[in-house]
């Protein structure tokens, strides 16, 4: 056996001394590394400050600062006094940030409840638009819908809801001036009426300014002023306030009273043009209620026409007295009048009457005999002057022209017709202008919404084209206060201690190509007071009145006596003499100078 003292050993690993340290090495390690990061750096540093400085600026501020509109007022319009009509008030929106308000969705229960909304549909908004950093929940919310939301956020702790302030258009007046003012979208643009037509006027110019907000876009600070804000300038109506109440109050309740369909009130005042009241039934509060269509919405006073019936005998006659074919003791026999296969009857056979007899009674015969006398052209040239078939020119959207047909089209029975007010249309806006000429000596002036010397009207008072003679005018005036007497066929519109003077009619409405409908009337009255010296001009018109009475001396004149009063007081016009003038007891006798 080998010995195992004998077995080959393995020899021993040498043992190296080690080498050592070398700091020079490592100090060049060292400063290497530091050179090349210092150059990294610096060349990081080159980049981003030099090539990338407009890019970071960009991006930069898009984390912090921000375009915020400067909110502007939309013009405010008042009437003649300076009282509200239409003004724009400071209100709260509720927005959201549907990426972090999607985290709440069971909160979502409590903000409807705030806002009044649906549930299901606010949750399902949130949930559609849940990558948007905004969106709208409810834009000009309440004051108790705003403190609600600001409850339900305290207590539920909820981000992502906010407001923002906006403004809101308010009418104080309602109903009583929703025609004529209109309303306006959500948008704070006008969609009715003088919000509509003067819109470009109105609206405001909102500003814009560069500002620094938070996280939840709350405004930190103001940096600067992009653009400024321009607010919209106000517009100062004719219309006076306390008179509109009472038209609207008075037309409502005659409405009412006779079942009709709807109405239509204008008053103008003689020496300007302005209209100082105009009001229509049914009416709509553009506060809320805007539904109906234009049924409720259009202002009936400027876009619908009537046939104007009895109302424009007085101009019948004042065309033949201008031409001197009559004289007011011309008299007429009022017997049933045939025109080829046509008969012309007045409701009772009043036998033979003078021209202020005709007047007095309303006699169509009479009317028809004067109106031969002369030319087709002869009315006609005075309906077109009066404005009969033309725009007013207030600047109303939508106004109507209404329907004057060129003489050369008419045949003898139209002639006939004309002169007691069927086959043409007007407006009761129209009307009532063509009673102002005669209430102002003859001179046609321009009617308008605007007070006159504000900043839609400069002039205070248009001289106005002169269409009829003083003497014309004046006669006529005399002949029609025996309308308003027990002796004529409005006594309902006599107002204790003042002299009144106006016309009543009554026109079937048209039933297209069946002719004239036999049970459907309009009512109408136009007049003026004081007969003497006239300060106010009012046409009023009530549309298919179902309780029975229909003529206008009957439905639309105690309209006028009650409004007239009123007017009267509000303008503290004084008493003229009750008693019939001498002039009017002249023109009885047919003794008019």
């Amino acid at each position: 056996m080998p010995n195992p003292s004998r077995r080959a050993r393995k020899p021993l690993p040498s043992l190296k001394p080690r080498r050592a340290p070398n700091p020079a090495l490592r100090r060049r390690l060292l400063m290497s590394a530091l050179s090349l990061a210092f150059v990294m750096l610096t060349a990081g540093v080159f980049y981003r400050q030099v090539i990338q400085t407009e890019f970071l600026q960009r991006e930069g501020e898009a984390r912090y600062l921000r375009d915020a509109v400067i909110p502007a007022r939309r013009g405010m319009i008042t009437d003649r006094n300076g009282e509200p009509l239409a003004v724009s008030t400071p209100v709260e929106t509720v927005w959201a940030e549907p990426r972090k308000l999607v985290e709440h969705l069971d909160r979502i229960p409590a903000i409807a409840q705030a806002l009044d909304m649906d549930a299901a549909f606010l949750r399902d908004r949130i949930e559609s638009n849940r990558d948007k950093g905004f969106l709208y929940v409810k834009r000009r919310v309440t004051f108790d819908e705003a403190q609600a939301v600001r409850a339900a956020i305290a207590q539920y702790k909820i981000e992502g809801l906010d407001f923002e302030s906006e403004y809101r258009r308010f009418y104080p007046g309602a109903e009583v001036f929703a025609h004529v003012i209109g309303f306006t979208n959500i948008e704070d643009r006008g969609q009715e009426g003088l919000e509509l037509a003067y819109d470009r006027v109105l609206k405001a110019e909102p500003g814009l300014q560069r500002v620094i907000r938070d996280g939840r876009r709350r405004t930190v600070q103001q940096v600067e002023q992009i653009s400024p804000a321009h607010q919209g300038r106000d517009l100062v109506l004719s219309l006076d306030r306390r008179l509109q109440y009472l038209a609207y109050r008075e037309l409502k309740a005659a409405v009412t009273e006779h079942k009709a369909k709807g109405g239509s009130l204008v008053v103008l005042d003689v020496a300007t043009g302005e209209v100082l009241a105009m009001v229509n039934q049914p009416s709509f509060n553009p506060n809320s209620d805007r539904s109906g269509g234009s049924e409720r919405r259009r202002n009936r006073a400027l876009t619908d026409v009537m046939e104007p019936g009895s109302t424009l005998k007085p101009f019948v006659v004042a065309a033949a007295l201008e031409r001197r074919v009559i004289t007011p003791a011309s008299r007429f026999s009022t017997a049933p009048y045939s025109i080829g296969r046509n008969v012309v009857r007045d409701v009772h056979n009043y036998g033979t009457l003078d021209v202020t007899g005709i007047i007095t009674k309303s006699s169509n015969v009479g009317s028809v005999k004067i109106a031969q006398k002369m030319s087709y052209e002869d009315l006609w040239s005075l309906y077109d002057r009066l404005g009969f078939g033309h725009p007013t020119g207030v600047g109303f959207p939508g106004e109507s022209r209404g329907l004057l047909r060129h003489y050369s089209t008419w045949r003898p029975f139209e002639h006939a017709t004309h002169s007691f007010g069927y086959g043409l249309s007007v407006t009761p806006l129209q009307l009532a202008q063509a009673y102002l000429v005669l209430a102002a000596d003859g001179v046609k002036r321009p009617v308008t919404l605007f007070k006159r010397n504000s900043l839609m009207q400069t002039a205070s008072a248009p001289e106005g084209v002169r269409l009829l003679s003083q003497e014309t005018t004046r006669r006529l005036r005399a002949m029609m206060e025996t309308v308003v007497s027990e002796q004529g066929t409005a006594k309902q519109a006599i107002i204790a201690g003042y002299r009144a003077a106006g016309k009543t009619g009554t026109a079937k409405k048209s039933a297209g190509k069946a002719g004239y409908a036999s049970n459907r009337y309009q009512s109408v009255f136009a007049g003026f007071v004081p007969a003497g010296r006239p300060r106010f001009v009012m046409a009023v018109m009530i549309d298919e009145p179902g309780a029975g009475a229909y003529y206008g001396g009957v439905v639309a004149a105690p309209i006028f006596q009650k409004v007239m009063e009123g007017a009267l007081r509000l303008f503290n016009v004084p008493p003229d003499d009750p008693e019939p003038s001498m002039m009017l007891a002249q023109h009885l006798q047919g003794n008019v100078p």
